[in-house]
C-alpha cells in the first residue's frame, strides 16, 4: 500500500486524507469542487499546524504531510494508480452506489476498496462492484487524526486477506482496528444511535431540559461529551439518516426516530455544520449556548 485515493473532502474525508498523508503515503484527495478542495487542505493545513504547536508533530513531517497530497476534481484520475480508495461521501446509498460503480471501472484489478460509511451495507455496497471480495468498510471516527478507533467492516463477500491487509493498515496509521460484521449500524452506531434517540425523546416528553439531560450523561455516566451536544457535533441529518437505516434494516419499531428529530432536520437544524441544533454555535467561540426553542 503506497497509493491511497480518498473521496470526498468533507470533515470525514479531509481527516482521513490528513492521517494517511502524515503516516507518509500519497494521497489523492478527489471531490466535485476546487472550492469544496481548498478548504479541506486549508483545514488539513490548520490541523497539522495545530500539531505541530503542540509538540506532537515536527514542522518538517507537516510539510512532508501537506507534499503528499494531490487534489483533483476527476475521480477517474485519482483512483487510477491507488492501492486503496476510500470513499468519504455524504451518508446516503444512492450516491455511494453510484461512486462505487464509478471507482470500480477506473481502478487497477487488485486495487481494494474502502467505504467509511457509518451504517450503510458494505455488502450492498459490494454487490454493484465486480469484485465484491476486494470491498471493505473502513469506518474512522471523527475527529480522525485524533481518535485511534476504526471499524473495519466485512462484507458477506469481503476476503480474508483484504481484511487482513485492511486491520493491518489501519495498524500502521497508528489506529487501533477492530474487525465486526456486516449488520445495520455496525457496532458504533447501532449502540450508539439509540442512546442518542433516547435522549431526544427524554427531552421530547418534557422529562428534563438539554443542559439536565447532558449533565446527567457527563457526570452520572462519565461521558466527555453529553448525547445531545455529541448529535449536534455528529450531525442531526447524519443521526436521522443512521437511525433510518436501523429502523429498516431491523424492522424494529425501538429504532423509530424521535419525531423532534425528524422536525428539526427537516427545519435545517443540523447541529454545528448550520449553527444551531440543541445548542446555538458560534463561529470562533467554544462556549454553547442552548438554542432558544428550548430555553426555559
Amino acid at each position: 500500500m503506497k497509493t491511497i485515493a480518498v473521496i470526498g473532502s468533507g470533515t470525514m474525508g479531509n481527516g482521513i486524507a490528513h492521517a494517511f498523508a502524515q503516516s507518509g503515503y500519497k494521497v489523492s484527495l478527489v471531490d466535485i469542487s476546487e472550492d469544496f478542495l481548498k478548504k479541506a487542505m486549508t483545514t488539513i493545513e490548520k490541523n497539522l499546524g495545530r500539531q505541530v504547536e503542540k509538540g506532537t508533530l515536527t514542522k518538517e513531517v507537516k510539510d512532508r504531510a501537506m507534499a503528499n497530497i494531490s487534489t483533483t476534481t476527476f475521480l477517474k484520475e485519482g483512483v487510477r494508480e491507488a492501492d486503496l480508495v476510500v470513499e468519504a461521501a455524504t451518508e446516503n446509498i444512492d450516491l455511494k452506489l453510484k461512486i462505487f460503480k464509478e471507482i470500480d471501472e477506473n481502478t487497477r484489478p487488485e486495487a481494494i476498496l474502502a467505504s467509511n460509511t457509518s451504517s450503510i451495507s458494505i455488502t450492498r455496497i459490494a454487490a454493484v462492484t465486480k469484485s465484491p471480495d476486494k470491498v471493505i468498510g473502513m469506518h474512522f471516527m471523527n475527529p480522525v487524526p485524533i481518535m485511534k478507533l476504526v471499524e473495519v467492516i466485512r462484507g458477506y463477500g469481503t476476503s480474508d486477506s483484504v481484511t487482513k491487509t485492511i486491520m493491518d493498515l489501519a495498524k500502521n496509521l497508528g489506529k487501533i482496528p477492530v474487525e465486526v460484521n456486516d449488520y445495520p449500524g455496525f457496532v458504533a452506531n447501532r449502540i450508539l444511535m439509540p442512546l442518542i434517540n433516547e435522549a431526544i425523546y427524554t427531552l421530547y416528553e418534557g422529562v428534563a431540559g438539554v443542559n439536565e439531560i447532558d449533565t446527567v450523561m457527563k457526570l452520572g455516566m462519565a461521558h466527555p461529551m453529553g448525547p445531545l451536544q455529541l448529535a449536534d457535533f455528529i450531525g442531526l441529518d447524519i443521526c436521522l439518516s443512521i437511525l433510518n437505516v436501523l429502523h429498516n434494516g431491523f424492522g424494529n419499531p425501538k429504532y423509530a426516530p424521535c419525531p423532534l428529530l425528524v422536525n428539526m432536520v427537516m427545519a435545517g437544524h443540523k447541529g454545528v455544520k448550520s449553527g444551531t441544533g440543541f445548542y446555538r454555535y458560534t463561529p470562533g467561540s467554544k462556549e454553547l449556548t442552548v438554542a432558544d426553542r428550548f430555553r426555559k
